[in-house]
C-alpha cells in the first residue's frame, strides 16, 4: 500500500485502539495516536533495508532521500524492478513483534497498541498483494 493509504488505515485503527485506553489521560492517548499513524507510515522504510540487501547498494534510499516528493507520490518505482513482497511482510512481522514484546517489558496497554497497528498494516499489505485492496 502506498503511505497515505497506510496513514488512513493507521489514523481508524489508532483511533479505535485509544478509545479502548481510558485509563490514559486524553492527551496521552492523543500522542498514542499520533505515535500509531506515524508507526503505520515509517515502519515501511524497512523496504529500504531489503533494497539494500537485494541490490548490494543504497541507490534506492539514495534516490529517495533526493527526490521525497518523488518517493511519496510515485511509490510504485522507487524500487524499480526489485521485488519485495515476501520479504517487507516478513520484515514487519519480525520488527513488529520485536517492538510489541520491547514495548511490553515498559507498558503492555502501549505494546498490544502497537501490536494492533502493525497488524493491520500488515493485513492490509497482503489485502494489497491478494489484490483485494
Amino acid at each position: 500500500m502506498k503511505s497515505h493509504e497506510h496513514a488512513a488505515v493507521g489514523a481508524v485503527v489508532g483511533a479505535i485502539g485509544v478509545a479502548a485506553l481510558r485509563r490514559f489521560s486524553r492527551p496521552v492517548r492523543t500522542v498514542l495516536w499520533a505515535y500509531g499513524l506515524l508507526l503505520s507510515v515509517f515502519i515501511d522504510l524497512d523496504h529500504f533495508l531489503i533494497a539494500r540487501a537485494k541490490a548490494g547498494d543504497w541507490s534506492h534510499l539514495r534516490a529517495a532521500v533526493a527526490d521525497p516528493v518523488w518517493a511519496f507520490t510515485d511509490q510504485e518505482s522507487v524500487f524499480g524492478e526489485l521485488t519485495l513482497a515476501f520479504e517487507r511482510l516478513l520484515s514487519h512481522t519480525l520488527l513488529g513483534g520485536l517492538l510489541t514484546l520491547g514495548l511490553y517489558l515498559l507498558s503492555p496497554a502501549v505494546a498490544a497498541y502497537t501490536g494492533l497497528v502493525l497488524y493491520f498494516h500488515v493485513l492490509a499489505d497482503i489485502a494489497r498483494e491478494a489484490e483485494l485492496a
